[in-house]
């Protein structure tokens, strides 16, 4: 029941916030939770002085919760499902090459450029990091989140060739980024695991496109069963079923989760009604419902970001190579972009101000948080969770607040 009591606390402050940041503040909604509950969070630590045990308290109701089990295990699965459901696949397969490229070996760019640039820029502020945990920051900070991405870009007035470009650059890149993050952190906890080509060529082959296929064969299979049962009840309760039966085979098989869900709503999206032939009515309930889990999944998911900050002890202590760090994920994506954009002959031609765009618009979230969670104890563990924390506040709430703005100074007027 603790886990009930917990997540009862965390619907209910959702819902408070959400409120006023809708009636005060204005902002999308994402980013809007997320800084009243920075702010809650910074209150507590104050008045945790005073009384500690309300600190405690809070403190508990957040230890209950396994983030990055709830993230990559629950959450993201349900918001990607619901997030690629609403996305048209045609748009998509017109910027199939750049976002093929910049989901892969994009990641891999900014992995080893922000590990590398990192571990030569510390020793100014004194800190000793190894390389290998440099380029564990790297590989955990590289993927964009689709959570965050999704949530912003529908406020943001940016074209939509590059919105497509960003929103399914973050739908695919898990893939790429779980295995290099797997590869590398086992590689920090001392395993003897094979990092031939081949070996980790075969571990991306499985996870990535097993994933892939999974979903299309879910998505395909869900829409056959619908089609007997024209029913708006039953047709949530199968997507539901594609969701969490989904992430269970998934898993059991050690294939992508996010990927699968990701093939599984852009194919019950796109093609649902042809294969199932849905009255308006199902439609519109399913799309509804979909809305609806978005939302409130996305203002719970950045509640919690906002109330990690209790979990980080003294984070004020790393100001100085949280900032740093920004500035150096800045610098690995513009590489991560940059570099394939002008080897890479794609067929439509990327100029610094689109290049811009693309680099400002790569958000982080959630998952990096919960990738960052998820390391093993260790010297390092606490300060690489304090760094990913100013990444990702930074990207969603400076980035997120101001990349509808970079669009529309730096593009011309006719890609607007």
């Amino acid at each position: 029941m603790e886990l009930y009591y917990s997540f009862s606390v965390l619907i209910v402050l959702a819902s408070i916030f959400s409120y006023l940041n809708i009636r005060y503040l204005k902002l999308p909604s994402t980013i809007g939770v997320m800084l009243i509950a920075m702010f809650v969070s910074t209150a507590l630590v104050i008045l945790g002085n005073i009384y500690p045990a309300l600190l405690r308290d809070f403190s508990e109701i957040l230890k209950d919760v396994n983030f990055t089990e709830v993230v990559m295990g629950a959450m993201l699965n349900f918001l990607l499902f619901a997030g690629a459901i609403h996305v048209n696949l045609g748009d998509l397969r017109e910027q199939k090459l750049p976002v093929i490229i910049f989901s892969s070996v994009s990641v891999v760019i900014s992995t080893f450029a922000i590990g590398s640039i990192f571990f030569y820029v510390l020793p100014y502020l004194s800190i000793n990091l190894p390389l290998i945990y440099c380029l564990l920051f790297g590989a955990l900070i590289s993927p964009t989140d689709p959570i965050a991405v999704l949530g912003i870009l529908k406020d943001a007035k940016v074209p939509k060739s590059l919105e497509t470009k960003v929103a399914g650059e973050s739908l695919f890149n898990d893939g790429v980024a779980v295995v290099v993050f797997a590869v590398i952190l086992k590689l920090t906890q001392g395993a003897d695991i094979d990092i031939t080509f081949q070996y980790v060529a075969w571990l991306f082959i499985k996870e990535a496109f097993g994933g892939l296929l999974l979903g299309a064969f879910l998505g395909v299979s869900a829409a056959k069963f619908m089609r007997k049962v024209d029913d708006y009840k039953v047709s949530v309760l199968i997507t539901l079923s594609v969701v969490m039966g989904g992430y269970l085979v998934a898993r059991g098989l050690h294939i992508s989760g996010p990927l699968t869900m990701v093939s599984a709503g852009l194919v019950l999206g796109n093609y649902g009604d042809r294969i199932h032939a849905m009255t308006p009515t199902t439609s519109d309930y399913l799309n509804k419902f979909w809305e609806l889990i978005d939302e409130i999944l996305n203002a719970i998911l950045f509640l919690f970001i906002g109330f990690e900050l209790l979990l980080i002890p003294k984070v004020i202590d790393y100001w100085a190579v949280g900032v740093v760090a920004i500035m150096v994920v800045l610098m690995g994506r513009f590489l991560s972009i940059f570099i394939p954009a002008k080897m890479i002959p794609f067929n439509e031609k990327f100029d610094m101000p689109t290049i811009r765009i693309l680099v400002w618009g790569g958000l982080r979230g959630g998952v990096s948080i919960a990738l960052a969670l998820s390391i093993g104890g260790g010297p390092y563990k606490e300060l690489i969770i304090a760094i990913t924390y100013f990444v990702v506040v930074f990207s969603i709430v400076v980035q997120g607040l101001t990349i509808g703005n970079l669009a529309n100074r730096t593009l011309p007027k006719e890609m607007q």
